[in-house]
């Protein structure tokens, strides 16, 4: 018993940690010690309490379009088209939509977050959105929201993320990311992918810089979603 938890589980293909929160954690490996679970997905390792995790299902349980596809046709368009707007660098956006929906654009989470960029209803209600399945509104009003999240943090992508994950509130409690295991993963995973997709941009594209819009920031008070 003891040789088998020192060791991660390897499942023959990666699973999703559900956690209570409504959240899937994309996981590569796993052990469970003394109540507790030891973590590894891309990025880097976490630990949290097995109460919060509700259910381990295979990969294909959740199903949603392959990120690479979409990332280069219909949504990149729209991508690109908020990324100008707002002013927020496409590939952070992409970045985002790959960690909150796997860019399905009909992705529901147990909070209840919808759409591309999982916003919750509230949120999308205050930027105006009326269909929260459109990718177009989605993307639109999720890049609008990180905007002003990149505003009011000053552009520190680590509070921006959490916040969009956890909500200003808790940011504002804490002073810092929050000590929630699944958002610290989740800043931790979102900053990983996109310092790769930043990294396989060819030298002398043109790409749009993570800088908020000139306009004042809407205070925020709730989570985007996930």
């Amino acid at each position: 018993m003891a040789v088998a938890c020192a060791s991660f589980a390897a499942p023959s293909r990666a699973e999703y940690f559900v956690m209570r929160s409504g959240q899937r954690l994309h996981v590569t490996g796993y052990q469970l010690t003394d109540g507790r679970y030891r973590v590894q997905f891309e990025g880097g390792f976490a630990e949290m309490q097995a109460e919060d995790v509700v259910a381990i299902e295979p990969e294909e349980v959740f199903v949603s379009n392959p990120p690479a596809a979409p990332a280069k046709g219909l949504f990149r368009d729209l991508i690109e088209a908020a990324a100008s707007r707002y002013n927020v660098d496409a590939e952070l956006i992409a970045s985002i939509i790959a960690a909150e929906s796997n860019f399905d654009p009909k992705a529901i989470s147990r909070r209840n977050a919808r759409g591309l960029m999982q916003l919750l209803p509230q949120t999308a209600a205050r930027l105006g959105v009326r269909n929260i399945f459109d990718p177009a509104e989605n993307i639109d009003a999720g890049t609008h929201y990180l905007s002003d999240l990149l505003t009011l943090y000053k552009n520190d992508l680590a509070l921006t993320l959490a916040a969009y994950n956890a909500g200003p509130l808790r940011v504002q409690q804490y002073g810092r990311v929050p000590p929630y295991t699944e958002t610290q993963i989740y800043v931790r995973r979102v900053r990983t992918a996109y310092a790769k997709r930043k990294a396989a941009i060819p030298a002398g594209s043109k790409t749009v810089a993570v800088t908020p819009h000139d306009a004042a920031a809407t205070t925020a008070t709730s989570p985007a979603g996930s």
